[in-house]
């Protein structure tokens, strides 16, 4: 699927960036300078290949993709718009009006969603239990990616946040770090996770970058093991463990592993009169853990990130869902966007977050 998007981000990069060429090419001074018109061409790419390779320099090539796609995409529109009105007004498309335009609304539209990427709000769900459970208070997140939006320390700031909500419990949904996350600070985000004091604990599962596709950060998938068991934190592949003698929290290795247990094999044993919470970092084996699981808390998705990338995600049925809860057989299912980023440091479909999720008993 990302490797599709990817292939289509890269076409509408050669595209775009051919049309902004044309565009700004008789736009402002660029028009002035020759009166042949391939030479303008040839200036205007220039300098959007400058402009690219400083934001890339900035930021990253993904993020100068991001910004070149919009601001391509919002000059298409306004370019539009004023071949529309061009009959009723007395300016063109040659006054620049259309250009200045789309830089702004580019602009605004993606501070907007660099705010809603790079801060983190609280989410909250109430459900219901026919077992007897009693009540519990649930933290749960999910795409920490540690290092892209925030660094060990911040990592901490936001756990501290959570603290402050007084949880119960703590789950973490795969994609605790990334790829590109550096030991540093893997290593202070696992020292915070060990100076909570949560009852019952911290549970995590890997997701698809946790166990790193590049091997191009300076530590492995063991060493991250190790460091998250050595301050208390409960790895779940592939098992369970009861807590309390009252619910159970199971965790599933990632769907990329051909090997992972199914829900039979995984749940095995367990008492099914009591409230099963399951960890599976990627939401996309609804129909068989329906009825196994009471609860199921995932990432991944990001809640689409950006617009349109989160209606293609919903079309496409990748996943068994983006963003949100719904229950399937008395299963409940909540998918989070994710308390950071992977690399794109923007969200225009979504925003980052945490969930807060209290379980009562229903009236049986």
């Amino acid at each position: 699927m990302w490797l599709l998007i990817c292939a289509i981000a890269i076409l509408l990069m050669i595209g775009g960036t051919v049309y902004l060429s044309m565009v700004l090419s008789n736009q402002f001074f660029l028009g002035r300078i020759s009166d042949k018109r391939i030479l303008c061409v040839l200036l205007a790419f220039l300098l959007i290949a400058v402009v690219f390779t400083v934001i890339t320099k900035l930021m990253s090539f993904v993020n100068a993709l991001v910004i070149l796609l919009h601001l391509v995409g919002f000059t298409l529109f306004f370019d539009v718009v004023m071949r529309v009105i061009r009959p009723f007004v007395t300016f063109g498309s040659k006054s620049g009006l259309h250009v200045m335009l789309s830089l702004v609304t580019t602009i605004l539209y993606l501070l907007v969603a660099y705010y809603l990427c790079t801060n983190v709000w609280q989410t909250d769900y109430q459900l219901t239990t026919k077992k007897e459970l009693g009540t519990l208070r649930i933290a749960m997140f999910a795409d920490s990616h540690i290092g892209a939006t925030f660094d060990g320390e911040g990592f901490e700031k936001h756990l501290k946040s959570i603290e402050s909500q007084s949880p119960d419990i703590l789950c973490i949904s795969g994609d605790y770090v990334d790829d590109w996350s550096n030991k540093e600070d893997m290593l202070k985000a696992c020292e915070a996770l060990g100076r909570t004091g949560f009852k019952y604990g911290v549970w995590l599962v890997f997701g698809n970058h946790d166990e790193g596709f590049f091997k191009s950060r300076d530590f492995d998938a063991q060493e991250l093991r190790q460091a998250l068991k050595d301050n208390g934190v409960h790895v779940l592949e592939d098992e369970f463990d009861l807590v309390d003698d009252r619910f159970y929290v199971a965790g599933r290795r990632d769907s990329m592993h051909d090997n992972r247990k199914d829900m039979e094999s995984l749940l095995s044993g367990v008492d099914k009169s009591k409230y099963i919470i399951l960890l599976d970092h990627e939401p996309n084996d609804y129909a068989n853990e329906s009825g196994y699981a009471d609860l199921v808390l995932s990432g991944h998705t990001h809640g689409g990130q950006m617009f349109p990338i989160n209606i293609i995600s919903y079309l496409s049925g990748v996943n068994d869902r983006i963003y949100g809860h719904e229950n399937r057989e008395g299963t409940d299912f909540i998918v989070t966007s994710g308390i950071a980023d992977w690399d794109i440091l923007f969200k225009t479909g979504t925003k980052s977050e945490y969930v807060i999720i209290n379980i009562g008993e229903s009236d049986r």
